[in-house]
């Protein structure tokens, strides 16, 4: 049910090679050096608790929007009502 991003899978950028030295042994034997391994960068990741932190905040941001036009709505109603009922009072004369 969560969305789990795919991130790409990232190739080790191809960087040139400067101040390599090559150590050639003294006996004629076969040696092998050891590959360096490039330095591997972590991404940041994000856990599914972070995700349902950030909906639920959404939630309630919208609901408490939703609040304040609801009573924005009902006040302006309320106030024409007033209005109305107060105009036609004064415009009616007493006997």
């Amino acid at each position: 049910m969560f969305l789990r991003p795919q991130l790409p899978e990232t190739l080790a950028p191809n960087l040139p090679t400067t101040g390599q030295q090559v150590h050639v042994p003294a006996c004629g034997c076969q040696h092998s050096a050891p590959v360096a391994m490039p330095p591997q960068r972590s991404l940041p990741t994000v856990g599914s608790g972070a995700v349902a932190a950030v909906i639920v905040g959404g939630v309630v941001v919208v609901a408490l929007l939703a609040a304040v036009v609801v009573t924005a709505v009902s006040v302006a109603v309320a106030a024409l009502v007033l209005r109305s009922l107060l105009g036609s009072r004064n415009g009616i004369h007493h006997r």
